[in-house]
C-alpha cells in the first residue's frame, strides 16, 4: 500500500526542492502545516522575498526552522554557558551556517548525509549537557562550527530561487534570531542553572531525545 506523501514533501517536489531535507525538518502532519506558514513564500503571498528588507523580515519571522535545528541552537547556547568563549561558540555556529548555506546556494554538493549529520549533532550536544565534565572551549567551537555547516546547508532550501539581495537579507535575519535564541539559552543556564539543580542535565536529556528521534528517521529513510 502506498503511503501518502506529507504536504511539505509534495510541495518540495512541486517546487523542485529537496524532499529529503524537508523530511529532516520533521515537517509532517500539523507541524508541517505550521512550517509551511513560516516559509518565505507564504509570508509574501505565495512568492519569495523580492527585496533585502523582505528577506530580512522573513528571516526574523522564521526562528523555528525545524525542531532538530531549534534543539541544536538551544543546546549550543546551554553548552556555552560558563565557558571562556561563551559568546564565540554560538557565533561560530551561526557564521559556519552562513558558509554552509552559501555552499548550497552556489550549487556545490560536498556535504553528504546532511540529515544524519544534523541529527547526530543534536544528539552529541545533548549528551554534552548530560555529562559532568567541562569541555574545552576550542573543542566546542570546532564542533559547533562543523555542525553549523550542515545546518546551514539545510537552511538554504527555504530561500532557493530568490535573488541575491533577498536571500542575503533573509540569512542576516535568520542568523540574528538564531544567535539571539542561543544567547537566551546561555543566559538562562547561567542565571537559573545553579538555582535549579539538574536543570541543564534535564534539558540535555530532552535535546538528546529529540536528536535521537530525528536520527532514527534519518537512518530509516536513508
Amino acid at each position: 500500500m502506498a503511503v501518502a506523501a506529507s504536504p511539505i514533501a509534495a510541495w518540495a517536489v512541486a517546487e523542485g526542492r529537496d524532499p529529503q531535507l524537508c523530511r529532516c525538518w520533521g515537517c509532517t502532519g500539523s507541524y508541517g502545516v505550521f512550517f509551511r506558514l513560516l516559509l518565505p513564500t507564504t509570508l509574501w503571498g505565495g512568492r519569495l522575498p523580492a527585496t533585502a528588507w523582505e528577506g530580512f523580515l522573513s528571516g526574523l519571522a522564521h526562528p523555528v526552522i525545524g525542531l532538530d535545528h531549534l534543539a541544536f541552537v538551544v543546546a549550543i547556547g546551554l553548552v556555552a554557558a560558563g565557558q571562556p568563549w561563551r559568546y564565540g561558540i554560538p557565533l561560530g555556529f551561526v557564521l559556519a551556517g552562513l558558509v554552509g548555506t552559501g555552499i548550497h546556494l552556489a550549487g556545490w554538493d560536498p556535504l553528504g548525509l546532511t540529515e544524519l549529520a544534523i541529527a547526530s549533532s543534536v544528539v552529541l550536544f545533548g549528551l554534552l549537557l548530560v555529562q559532568p565534565r567541562q569541555i574545552p572551549s576550542w573543542l566546542l567551537l570546532i564542533g559547533g562550527s562543523l555542525a553549523g555547516l550542515f545546518h546551514g546547508y539545510a537552511y538554504a532550501e527555504t530561500i532557493i530561487g530568490a535573488q541575491p539581495m533577498p536571500w542575503v537579507g533573509y540569512l542576516l535575519g535568520l542568523s540574528t534570531v538564531q544567535y539571539g535564541v542561543a544567547l537566551l539559552a546561555l543566559w538562562a543556564a547561567e542565571r537559573w542553572g545553579l538555582r535549579i539543580p539538574g536543570l541543564t542535565r534535564w534539558a540535555g536529556w530532552a535535546i538528546t531525545v529529540v536528536g535521537a528521534a530525528f536520527l532514527t528517521l534519518a537512518v530509516v529513510g536513508a
